[in-house]
Parts: C-alpha cells; structure tokens; sequence
C-alpha cells in the first residue's frame, strides 16, 4: 500500500513517516508540505491513500483534495487529517470527496487501523464521527434537493439507510439476509444514482437532505 503524506510541518511528516514504514505491507512513497506541492506529488507517484491536513500554505487540503479527484482517472483514497474532529475544515473536505478524517493526537495503532481500512471501499472510517459531523451541519441549514432519492428502488433506499449506520457489506448482507455480492451491487447503484464517489459522501449527502432518518 501506497502512501503519500501531505503536512506542512516537518515533524507531523517525520512521525507518521516512521509509524507507517514500520509497518508491513505499508510505504510511504512521498512527501508535500503545501496543498499545491501535494497535488503534483500525488499525480506523479499515485498513491493507494493520502493522508492531507486541512490548513496548509498555497492552497488548503480541501482544495488539493478536489485537484486531485478531478485530474485523476484512479485517484486515491484522502484522508484529511486535522486538530479537531468538527471543524468545518473538515466537513468541506468531505463533501468534495476526501474519504474520512483522522485527528492529529490519533495513536500510533489507530492511524495504521485507518489507513488498512480507508484503502478498502465497503467500510467508512469512524462511522459514529462522520454521521455526528454531517447531523450537525445538516441541522444548521434546510435540506438539501434530493432528486435522486425518487430514483432509489425499496432495496437500494434500505441499503443506504443501513450505510449511514457504518455497517460494512457482510453486516448489510447478514441484516437484509441476503449475499455479500449483492449488497456490493447495490451499493454501487446507490453511489451512482446520488452521484457520489464513495460511502462517505453517500453518507453526507443523506444527511444533508434529510434522507437520513426518514422513514
């Protein structure tokens, strides 16, 4: 697994540099210290997993974020990394494709667990932070249109309530009763029709228009 480290303090770098080395089956194949310089890095060496703090010189992690998810055909999976869980940083990462978050003070093990578990597709990284985080702002501003919501067959509109709850594929499976690979399915319907790039963004823009909690 690919990791590019993007921070724009030396020391940040270093540390998490010498966490994931040590681990196997982990490299980190570079390093920016400011948003501009981690587009270029990430274009060049591409990554499996980013790991982007929020405030940086030039541009700031939200916007080299989305640099790098338009200007790549596999971009990799972001992770923004910052100080405080509700910062509004944050949620605008989010909601432009950044695949979870992860704060500073993290322990060593936590930050290998949410690397290993951001690099597959069917889990979010911390559930319980990322629907507090989107329940919070979606309580500061009227719902958001949900034209795709009419589009959701019965199956799909349960598998993305049961998405928002941060169940993985085989615990969606194990409570609907049905296979892993057609949960896969569609989840993957369920992405395409709210135009979302993964089960984060799903999960904020469920949220945002009320789809989340409604029955």
């Amino acid at each position: 697994m690919r990791v590019v480290l993007a921070d724009d303090e030396r020391m940040v770098r270093t540390a998490l540099r010498v966490i994931l080395d040590a681990e196997p089956g982990i490299e980190v194949v570079g390093e920016a210290s400011t948003g501009a310089e981690a587009v270029s890095v990430v274009r060049a060496e591409r990554p499996d997993v980013v790991l982007m703090d929020v405030r940086m010189p030039e541009i700031d992690g939200i916007r080299a974020t989305e640099q790098i998810l338009a200007g790549m055909a596999e971009p990799p999976r972001i992770v923004v990394v910052t100080t405080f869980e509700n910062d509004s940083y944050v949620y605008d990462a989010l909601r432009v494709g950044a695949a979870g978050f992860l704060l500073k003070r993290a322990a060593a093990d936590e930050l290998v667990s949410a690397v290993r578990l951001v690099a597959r597709s069917d889990s979010l990284l911390y559930p319980a932070a990322v629907r507090g985080l989107a329940a919070e702002h979606a309580r500061r501003r009227p719902p958001a249109a949900a034209p795709w919501a009419a589009r959701l067959t019965e199956r799909e509109a349960e598998v993305l309530r049961l998405v928002t709850t941060g169940l993985t594929n085989a615990e969606i499976a194990e409570r609907m009763g049905v296979g892993p690979a057609t949960v896969k399915t569609h989840v993957a319907a369920v992405l395409s029709k709210l135009g979302a790039r993964d089960r984060t963004q799903a999960v904020i823009l469920a949220y945002e228009s009320g789809f989340a909690g409604a029955r």
